[in-house]
């Protein structure tokens, strides 16, 4: 099973502490700027859950059918193609933020993974609606810690401290593998299909584990600004990276794809206790890379239109929720996307 969802990942700007190897099963959010940035010295615990539910199958800038990724496949030599039908993305990140100064922001993140994955199988073409049969159905569950974030921000550059460059690393502490080279075991520690469907027993693909196996270098920067009495504005962006990956055997490597993120959006802040917000998000997304990897199926580009509020509940202590909307997506091969993304945190400074 080496089609994959894509992006169920995707952290970047978005979820600083997922990381996936899918071009759209992940979230783009802006977390940071969902609740201000700040130069404040102290500490802050933020809590955030995200829900991605990937139903739609789409190719490039469009809808896909079953019968197109059997019949015209993404990668020809395979004499069809997997007609993936669902993943269920559930996102729990804990994340703790050190202020020491006005100038450094210092931010370990934290996620727990939860997810369903649901497909037909490889199918051989030439297509037939028997393929897409409910007795065709495996499914697949992921549960468990992904892979941690540490992600360092600079913000002396400006005397106002409204620019900040990023650096930081992704660990391999989430699950990973896949086959071995020779067919007859596995590498690192897969989760399998059950027993039901034409993938029984088959092992997940490596891309949707709970981790990636891989070290990832994170390089960012952000700047935000106050562009009326009420209104702030914001736009950042990050760049990841494997520099290093766990899965690198001939025969059985793997290596994510490089991830590159843009948001940028506007604050209304006229009551503080309640702030009204809009964002953009975008993503951009390689091929991942190896053996045991997708590489027809895993690059893309999206976007989000990404309404949501930061609200005071006591003191020190704020909610904030956000949905995503997209509005442009440009994926390779065939993938499963979203229609929409839900996002809810909780964030305490003291």
């Amino acid at each position: 099973m080496l089609r994959k969802a894509v992006w169920a990942g995707l952290l970047a700007a978005g979820l600083p502490g997922l990381s996936l190897a899918c071009a759209t099963c992940g979230c783009t959010l802006s977390s940071d700027a969902a609740m201000g940035y700040s130069s404040l010295a102290g500490w802050q615990v933020n809590l955030e859950y995200s829900f991605i539910n990937q139903s739609q199958l789409r190719s490039g800038t469009h809808t896909a059918t079953p019968e197109q990724v059997v019949d015209n496949p993404s990668n020809p030599s395979l004499g069809g193609g997997e007609i993936e039908k669902k993943t269920i993305n559930r996102y729990l990140t804990a994340s703790v933020i050190y202020r020491p100064n006005a100038r450094w922001n210092l931010d370990l993140l934290v996620p727990y993974v939860d997810r369903t994955h649901s497909t037909y199988g490889q199918q051989q073409s030439p297509y037939d609606v028997s393929e897409v049969d409910p007795s065709q159905v495996s499914n697949a569950d992921v549960s468990g810690l992904g892979d941690i974030k540490f992600i360092s921000s600079f913000q002396g550059l400006l005397p106002t401290h409204n620019l900040g460059v990023q650096l930081g690393l992704k660990l391999p502490t989430g699950a990973y593998g896949g086959p071995n080279a020779a067919g007859t075991g596995n590498v690192g520690h897969p989760v399998y299909f059950g027993s039901a469907g034409s993938s029984a027993g088959n092992q997940l693909d490596t891309s949707l584990q709970a981790g990636t196996g891989s070290t990832d270098v994170i390089v960012g920067a952000y700047y935000y600004q106050p562009v009326s009495q009420n209104f702030d504005a914001f736009v950042n962006g990050q760049f990841q990276a494997a520099v290093r990956h766990a899965l690198y055997q001939p025969g059985e490597n793997y290596r994510p794809g490089n991830t590159a993120t843009l948001s940028a959006g506007l604050r209304y802040e006229e009551n503080p206790a309640f702030i009204p917000q809009l964002q953009i998000n975008f993503s951009d997304k390689s091929a991942d890379q190896g053996a045991l990897a997708d590489t027809t199926d895993t690059a893309g580009k999206v976007a989000y239109l990404s309404p949501g509020f930061t609200a005071r509940l006591q003191n020190q202590l704020h909610v904030y929720g956000f949905v995503q909307l997209p509005v442009f997506s440009d994926l390779s091969g065939y993938q499963l996307f979203p229609r929409w993304t839900a996002t809810a945190g909780l964030s305490y400074a003291f």
